[in-house]
C-alpha cells in the first residue's frame, strides 16, 4: 500500500526555484517507484491564478493568514500520512513568513519533515523563532550541505539526530558533446562562461561582467552568457531596473561582443544544454551565508569547472579541487580565477573530472531514493 506524502511548497507554473525543486523531487519519487504517492499543497501568491497539474490537491494562499489554519485542518482530514515543508522565508506570509507557524501548530495527526533552503548563521529574531519552531515540530530536518549542521545545532538548538543531509538533486540527461552544442547555439570557437537563474541584485552579476571585461583583454574569444529572466518579485517591485543597469554596464565597458543576455525562463533541457556547452560556470553571488544554490548544484551535476564567490554552499561543493573561489565583490579576483582555468587546460580537465564524480551522486533518482528511505522510516 502506497503512503501519501504531502509537499507544502510553491509549484509550477509559478516561476520559483522551490517550485522547480519540488516538481523535480516528486517526479523522481514516481520514477524510482517508491511506496510514496506524492501530493502537493501549492503556495500561491496574488499575482495570478495558476493552472496546476493533478498532483496539486490544495492551495495555500500565501498572504491570507486564515488560509494557514484552514489548510492545516484539510491536511488533518485528508489521507496524507506525512507532510514535507519546503522552507524558504520568502514564500510564506507575514513577517519573515511567520504565518507558517499557524499551520504547523494546527497539524496534529501526522509527522512533519522540513527541508531547509536557507540556513542563516545570524538570523533576525523572527527568523530564529520560525526555524527553531520548525526544528521542534519536525521529526526530521533536511539540509543540503554538511556545513550547516553546526549552525542548526548551535544557533537553533536542533537535535543532531533530527538532521539529515541530502544533496540538491540534478536532472540526468544524455547530452551532445560541448563543441556540437556550441555549433548549435552559434558559439563555435568561443570560450563560454555562463551563469543561469532568475536575475536579482543579490546575484552580483555586475562583478561577473566587470571580470569578463578584464578576461577579454587576454582572451578575446570569451563570451559570458547571463541566462534567465528577472525574478518575478523583483520585476513587480522595480521592473527591469537591475537588468537595465547591467546592460548599460556592458555598453560602457565596450564588451557587447563578450556578454550576451538570454532573457527568458529556461526549460530544464535548455539549462542542461547551456551548461554542457559552457567551459566555466560562474556564481558571483553576494550573500556569504547562502546554504544552497540550485544553479550551482546543476553545474556540479554536469561536471563544470566552477568559479564562485565563497558563500557557504560554494565552499562545500568546490572543496577538494572542484573549482576556484574568488573574493566577494571583487571582479579582479573573479577574472584571475577565470584566466587561471583557461591558461591551465590540464588542471581544468582534472577539476571537471572531480566535479563530475560528485555530480553523479546527485541525480534526482539518487536523491529521491534517499527521501523515500527517510519517509518510510517515519511512516509504516
Amino acid at each position: 500500500m502506497n503512503i501519501v506524502i504531502g509537499f507544502l511548497s510553491t509549484y509550477p507554473p509559478r516561476e520559483c526555484g522551490l517550485a522547480s525543486f519540488t516538481s523535480d523531487l516528486v517526479n523522481g519519487l514516481e520514477k524510482v517507484q517508491s511506496k510514496c504517492t506524492p501530493k502537493v499543497i501549492a503556495v500561491s501568491d496574488d499575482r495570478k491564478n495558476y493552472c496546476y497539474d493533478n498532483r496539486v490537491i490544495m492551495e495555500l494562499k500565501q498572504h491570507d493568514r486564515e488560509s494557514y489554519t484552514d489548510v492545516a485542518k484539510k491536511i488533518n482530514d485528508s489521507d496524507i500520512r506525512l507532510l514535507v515543508i519546503e522552507h524558504e522565508y520568502g514564500i510564506f506570509g507575514g513577517e519573515c513568513g511567520e504565518y507558517l507557524l499557524d499551520l504547523i501548530d494546527n497539524i496534529n495527526k501526522i509527522p512533519i519533515i522540513t527541508t531547509l533552503h536557507t540556513v542563516l548563521p545570524n538570523p533576525l529574531k523572527k527568523q530564529y523563532e520560525i526555524l527553531k519552531s520548525l526544528g521542534k515540530k519536525s521529526e526530521k530536518i533536511v539540509t543540503m550541505a554538511r556545513n550547516t549542521i553546526p549552525i542548526l545545532k548551535n544557533v537553533y538548538e536542533i537535535d543532531e539526530e533530527k538532521i539529515e543531509v541530502i544533496h540538491h538533486g540534478v536532472p540526468s540527461r544524455k547530452v551532445q558533446p560541448r563543441e556540437k552544442l556550441k555549433e548549435k547555439y552559434g558559439l563555435s570557437g568561443r570560450t563560454v562562461v555562463s551563469t543561469f537563474g532568475l536575475i536579482s541584485p543579490g546575484k552580483g552579476l555586475e562583478y561577473g561582467i566587470e571580470a569578463i571585461a578584464d578576461v577579454a583583454k587576454k582572451h578575446s574569444d570569451v563570451i559570458y552568457l547571463i541566462l534567465g529572466q528577472t525574478h518575478p518579485s523583483i520585476k513587480t517591485e522595480s521592473g527591469e531596473s537591475y537588468r537595465d543597469k547591467l546592460e548599460t554596464l556592458v555598453a560602457d565597458l565596450g564588451i557587447s561582443e563578450n556578454v550576451k543576455f538570454v532573457n527568458k525562463y529556461l526549460t530544464i533541457d535548455e539549462i542542461i544544454e547551456y551548461l554542457q556547452l559552457s567551459d566555466i560556470y560562474m556564481t558571483p553571488y553576494l550573500g556569504k551565508d547562502q546554504a544552497v544554490s540550485g544553479t550551482l548544484a546543476y553545474a556540479v551535476g554536469y561536471g563544470k569547472v566552477i568559479v564562485s564567490t565563497p558563500y557557504s554552499y560554494a565552499k562545500e561543493m568546490l572543496s577538494d579541487g572542484r573549482g576556484l573561489l574568488a573574493q566577494f565583490k571583487d571582479s579582479k579576483s573573479l577574472a584571475e580565477c577565470i584566466c587561471y582555468v583557461l591558461e591551465h587546460p590540464e588542471e581544468k580537465e582534472a577539476m571537471e573530472q572531480k566535479t563530475l564524480e560528485l555530480g553523479k551522486t546527485m541525480t534526482w533518482e539518487n536523491v529521491a531514493k534517499q527521501y523515500a528511505g527517510l519517509f518510510s522510516g517515519l511512516v509504516q
